[in-house]
């Protein structure tokens, strides 16, 4: 199994996850052109896409996936909440082969196990994921405003995380945003704080873990050195080996052995 990303941030989402013969997309939030060529940037042409996974409606994630599945003939799953939050974004849909995911459960897609779970963020029925090869797991979690009991428990042994590091509370709170998208992003079902993440991260078993990569960085208020120290000191590693996913470049391949 190797993942990789297309991007990470409020302007797009993209997140490839490949075993054998079988890829998939986790989210696409970029332009047809911009989504081809980031994905030939990792080596890959859309005909190699098997399948896309929506986590919601927000257009940061789901705002190219309409037009690059009927582009390209792939076919889309999301959950009933998500197909009814996206109704106009997904305005091709008699043109697109939609899979609804039905109580967050587990499925397969060709060699790859997809195991959905429920997350508390401002959308009608969000879904982050798991993803196997009967071996080895990839944890993804973004776009929450807080964690449960539930996604710690389902993201334990993982044996790489992608792990959302939205905001420094201090500079979101000396931000120029109105308070209102302060209450939002900062909020329980907002997106999640450095601190947060890395309590989150304390509580798991983490010894598996071969790759964690902060994601979902806001340009404004948070910067890769701030997240890199505070999961480097709940994980007691180098801060070197904490990666981070970029809203331009995303991340090469990472390879789970």
């Amino acid at each position: 199994m190797r993942f990789a990303c297309l991007g990470s941030g409020s302007q797009g989402n993209g997140l490839v996850v490949e075993v054998k013969g079988t890829r998939l997309l986790l989210d696409c939030g970029f332009t047809l052109k911009e989504t081809t060529a980031r994905l030939s940037r990792l080596g890959l042409s859309p005909a190699m896409i098997d399948g896309i996974i929506v986590t919601h409606e927000h257009d940061d994630h789901i705002g190219g996936v309409a037009r690059f599945a009927r582009k390209f003939n792939i076919p889309v799953w999301l959950t009933y909440g998500t197909l009814r939050g996206a109704a106009k974004t997904l305005s091709l849909l008699p043109m697109i082969n939609i899979n609804i995911i039905d109580g967050y459960r587990r499925f397969s897609i060709g060699d790859i196990e997809v195991e959905p779970y429920p997350v508390p963020h401002d959308a009608q029925e969000p879904a982050q994921f798991v993803f196997g090869n009967g071996a080895s797991r990839l944890g993804v979690l973004t776009d929450t405003g807080c964690s449960t009991p539930h996604i710690e428990a389902v993201l334990s042994h993982c044996h790489a995380l992608v792990l959302e590091c939205n905001h420094d509370a201090r500079m979101l709170a000396n931000s120029d945003y109105p308070q209102s998208l302060k209450q939002r992003v900062g909020g329980r079902f907002g997106h999640l704080e450095n601190t947060a993440s890395a309590r989150l991260l304390a509580n798991l078993d983490c010894t598996r873990l071969q790759h964690i990569i902060a994601a979902h960085l806001s340009q404004k208020n948070n910067t890769p050195l701030l997240v890199q120290t505070i999961l480097s000191d709940a994980l007691n590693c180098e801060i070197d080996w904490i990666g981070v996913a970029d809203q331009s470049e995303g991340f090469g391949w990472r390879q789970l052995i």
